[in-house]
């Protein structure tokens, strides 16, 4: 995984919105544009992908301990546990335990090699699937000697269609992707109106204006509506991609121009992401100016910027967070930017709930000014004792 320079996962927190569509036509459109491309599907009990790229009688083939993806072009490489099953109607009745190991051999087994982009279709809802990849990706790759360990931003774009009962259910997947620090890039609505085949008119099937709501509720970027036409069921059908097939449809047209907003929004996104990649963010919980016994109950925290390669602090801050609950204190400084927490003591569930914002926790420390326990982790000297907190 530390060959995968990005990461996108394509969500919804309903199934039927054409997620899967979706997700395959922005891997073949990220290909057509000079990019290494892995797709993989997580989908363990509805793996629809196989048979949108018509290889869905196709086997894996393994090379050594590892396992190579299925080529739909030579820049454009798949995974999908429907590789792995016998016919197309075998059904996998599996819990937890046994979807989470299976992502995980996809993860870690399967040879992407070199890819720009790495787009991870999920099935729908909020549970184990989209819940296990998050957690593997990031485990997967190796700290990078930067401010931001590798990995950590996974780009997230949801699809909906404009019916409430859908954007009801999208609401949930964008609070999902928000609670484990995913950088939602931007809302696609799917199946917008549709568009006459024979005279090219085309009628809103749903009402409202979904999508476009739901982006601006949620102030997420509104990538654009796709409508529907008949060209995507038969590209579905036959196993070959709408951008590949009916390239010049309304629907292909209206896809690409949202596949536009969405990458120009991930390049912009980058950019930022590279100015700020020598930068490093240290909060330090303190009571009465010094490093304060638990973090939960501080006075203030004091934010040190410093510059890991100069080993030089650039600037400190002073907060007064807010009213302490649990969840509330990772949020907060994780929308502050910080990366690391520097602490006497703190519970497991607050650890938890902080590397869920991708904050790494250094507990045990003991009592010094904050710009010298900033100056000491960045150096490797940081002295850490036993973390004191037993809850």
């Amino acid at each position: 995984m530390e060959n995968v320079k990005q990461t996108i996962m394509v969500l919804s927190g309903k199934g039927g919105v054409g997620k899967s569509s979706v997700a395959v036509n922005l891997a073949v459109w990220l290909a057509t544009h000079g990019k290494n491309v892995g797709l993989l599907d997580v989908d363990i009990h509805g793996p629809s992908v196989p048979k949108l790229v018509n290889l869905e009688r196709t086997q894996v083939v393994a090379e050594g301990d590892k396992i190579k993806p299925l080529l739909y072009n030579d820049r454009f490489g798949i995974m999908s546990v429907g590789f792995l099953l016998a016919k197309d109607s075998d059904a996998l009745i599996w819990r937890g335990p046994m979807k989470h190991n299976v992502i995980s051999q996809f993860v870690t087994d399967v040879m992407w090699g070199e890819l720009d982009a790495l787009v991870v279709d999920c099935p729908p809802g909020t549970g184990d699937e989209p819940l296990s990849i998050v957690q593997l990706l990031r485990s997967a790759k190796k700290p990078a000697e930067s401010s931001q360990p590798a990995g950590s931003i996974i780009n997230a774009v949801i699809v909906t269609t404009p019916q409430q009962l859908a954007v009801t259910d999208v609401k949930k997947c964008i609070t999902f992707c928000r609670q484990l620090n995913l950088s939602v890039r931007g809302i696609v609505e799917n199946m917008r109106g549709f568009v006459c085949p024979k005279c090219g008119h085309e009628m809103d099937i749903f009402d409202g204006d979904g999508g476009r709501n739901l982006a601006r509720q949620f102030e997420v970027p509104f990538l654009g509506s796709i409508p529907v036409d008949v060209g995507m069921a038969s590209a579905c059908d036959a196993g070959r991609p709408l951008l590949d097939s009916h390239g010049e449809s309304p629907a292909a047209t209206s896809m690409e121009r949202a596949f536009e907003n969405f990458y120009s929004n991930l390049a912009e996104a980058n950019m930022n992401n590279s100015e700020d990649s020598d930068k490093m963010k240290i909060a330090i919980p303190v009571t009465g100016g010094s490093l304060s016994l638990h973090f939960g109950h501080c006075e203030q925290f004091v934010i040190v910027d410093v510059d890991p390669e100069k080993k030089a602090v650039s600037a400190t801050a002073t907060h007064t967070p807010p009213g302490h609950a649990p969840g509330v204190l990772p949020k907060w400084l994780s929308e502050l930017g910080v990366n690391v927490v520097i602490a006497s003591g703190m519970g497991q569930r607050a650890q938890q709930l902080f590397a869920q914002h991708n904050i790494e926790v250094a507990v045990g420390a003991a009592e010094a000014v904050p710009e010298k326990l900033a100056l000491d982790y960045v150096s490797g000297r940081l002295e850490r004792g036993a973390n004191i907190c037993d809850h």
